[in-house]
């Protein structure tokens, strides 16, 4: 049998699709710190109000929040700093195609572990209206409603 990878998700950035229609999803490697590494895995990293940039042709993602590691001491790093993402040139390339539009953005939707290695899955982004957000949420209690009625049914 082939070697199955599991994909454990570290954190995640639930008002990102709240806020924001995702068009496209990437998956990136993330370069950080031993201490860092040892903090996410325990789960204590924050996407929320975090996003990703281009700046000489590479990526870095911006306020994301990597609590410092406890025995960490001498070695922790700030827990806002930029950590480079790592993507192939050709990505990045796409990417900051999609970046020159207006109204889109990068935005992370989650850490993970894969193969023991984390990674970031990256998403391009537009941001969406107040009446979006409202409709999406009727959306979402419509078919709550359904599914209830429908359960209700199949017990008799």
């Amino acid at each position: 049998m082939g070697k199955e990878s599991k994909n454990k998700t570290l954190a995640e950035n639930r008002k990102a699709r709240h806020d924001y229609f995702i068009e496209e999803v990437y998956e990136a490697g993330i370069e950080l710190v031993g201490t860092e590494v040892k903090s996410i895995r325990g789960g204590k990293a924050n996407l929320k109000d975090s996003y990703a940039d281009i700046k000489n042709g590479e990526i870095y993602i911006c306020n994301m929040h990597v609590s410092p590691y406890e025995q960490g001491n001498i070695f922790n790093k700030d827990p806002l700093r930029e950590r480079r993402l790592l993507l192939h040139k050709s990505e990045i390339y796409k990417l900051a195609g999609f970046t020159a539009q207006q109204g889109y953005t990068l935005v992370p939707l989650s850490l993970y572990l894969k193969n023991g290695r984390v990674k970031v899955s990256l998403a391009v982004a537009k941001g969406k209206k107040l009446y979006d957000k409202r409709d999406d949420m009727l959306e979402k209690a419509a078919k709550r409603d359904i599914e209830r009625q429908l359960k209700e049914r199949s017990r008799y």
